[in-house]
């Protein structure tokens, strides 16, 4: 059976690491801020919400919530990422979305502060990842990603990847990323022809579609690592990936690896935005 790259260790070493910069920082006077941004309140926004805040509290990162009704206007809502954008104490902005129908939600992105922008959802954050400027941050998701790959020394250099999904929360700065890695990156998607083909081919595989166990055995084979960074809940509402795992871990073979679904991406996704706040932080220490 395939080895499981849980994120419980990951997290644990991102943990020990962040508490010693924050302590660093305390000692300069500085308190690493978060703000999160909601607009209404979607069930899965709440509960992302509280992870975070446990999260970062827990760091010792002072967190504010800024929530806003579901019918909130544009206006009110840009006010809000203004206040954020002009507040000292808060060095990085977590802005829940999608957004609501009646908001043009690239214009509220792009309005936040590129040194806030720790979930890298600004146009200015997407172009640093593009070329590879070191400027910015990535999306939390995207880099977590990597970070497990580097947790487990996967090396990337090399390697085919394919990565099945090109939205620009997850599957399009991902397959940048890894590129600047020196992986040789195949990016699909859903009109993609002969999908399972290109999949098995890979050594490492991202599924990143919202797909309910979407992918199955016919998709991997032996010895593959596969990333799956899906959270959907299936017809009788249990949390699952994009892969239908029971089915493909057997695939994989005792030399390939998967991460669950729950326990693996996600929460690491969380980490890495506390990473980054205390990294905006930081750089507004200088």
């Amino acid at each position: 059976m395939a080895t499981m790259l849980t994120g419980k260790p990951v997290i644990e070493a991102m943990r020990e690491d962040l508490l010693t910069r924050v302590a660093a920082l305390a000692e300069r006077g500085v308190t690493p801020g978060l703000a999160i941004v909601r607009v209404g309140e979607r069930p899965d926004d709440l509960s992302y919400e509280r992870t975070a805040v446990k999260r970062a509290e827990g760091l010792g990162i002072a967190v504010r919530v800024e929530a806003l009704p579901a019918d909130a206007t544009q206006a009110q809502l840009e006010a809000v990422i203004d206040a954020v954008n002009d507040d000292a104490s808060i060095h990085g902005c977590l802005l829940f979305r999608p957004l609501p129908a009646q908001m043009d939600e690239r214009a509220v992105c792009d309005r936040l502060a590129a040194a806030k922008d720790v979930d890298g959802i600004s146009s200015a954050s997407l172009a640093g990842v593009f070329a590879d400027t070191g400027e910015g941050f990535p999306p939390a998701t995207a880099q977590a990603c990597l970070e497990v790959l580097d947790h487990y020394g996967i090396p990337v250099a090399g390697r085919h990847v394919v990565v099945v999904g090109r939205s620009l929360v997850i599957g399009r700065p991902v397959a940048l990323m890894l590129l600047a890695r020196h992986a040789t990156v195949t990016l699909c998607h859903s009109r993609t022809e002969r999908l399972a083909a290109h999949m098995a081919a890979a050594d490492i595989v991202v599924c990143a579609t919202g797909r309910a166990r979407g992918f199955g055995p016919e998709c991997f084979a032996p010895g593959q690592v596969v990333l799956d960074v899906g959270i959907n809940f299936d017809d009788e509402g249990a949390l699952c990936g994009d892969v239908d795992a029971a089915a493909v871990e057997a695939v994989l073979g005792p030399e390939g690896a998967l991460t669950p679904v729950p326990g693996g991406i996600g929460g690491v996704t969380t980490s890495v935005t506390m990473v980054h706040v205390v990294a905006a932080a930081e750089r507004a220490a200088r």
